[in-house]
């Protein structure tokens, strides 16, 4: 299972840490991630990052306001959101799957937590 929490109302310029715990696997073997689903649009690719930690991936539009970690000991991903623009708001979904290919392109063997929702203000 993985249950994410976090979210809330930030002004614009703000930030937010979410996180997502993962229990009842082997975390250390998963690929760990990020996605968001704005009203209206499709679910988005935000970030994703290796078992190891060693590499890390960002949605296009992150633009380096994002920084994705994880901590294997406590089976717990984090999200830190810097910078903060009402487009950011959305419904923020952890995701998890062996592979990285995989979990970029959403396929069904992607495991998903329930989501936290981040409102961003102007």
């Amino acid at each position: 299972q993985l249950q994410a929490f976090g979210g809330g109302l930030v002004q614009a310029g703000g930030s937010l840490r979410l996180s997502c715990a993962a229990s009842g696997r082997s975390f250390n073997n998963y690929v760990m991630g990020w996605f968001r689903q704005a009203p209206g649009k499709e679910r988005e690719f935000v970030a994703a990052i290796t078992w190891s930690g060693d590499d890390t991936y960002y949605g296009n539009f992150v633009k380096g306001r994002f920084t994705i970690s994880r901590d294997n000991a406590k089976t717990t991903v984090y999200l830190q959101m810097n910078s903060l623009k009402p487009e950011d708001t959305a419904v923020y979904y952890c995701a998890a799957d062996v592979k990285i290919d995989r979990l970029l392109i959403q396929r069904r063997s992607v495991s998903w937590g329930q989501g936290t929702l981040v409102t961003v203000s102007s």
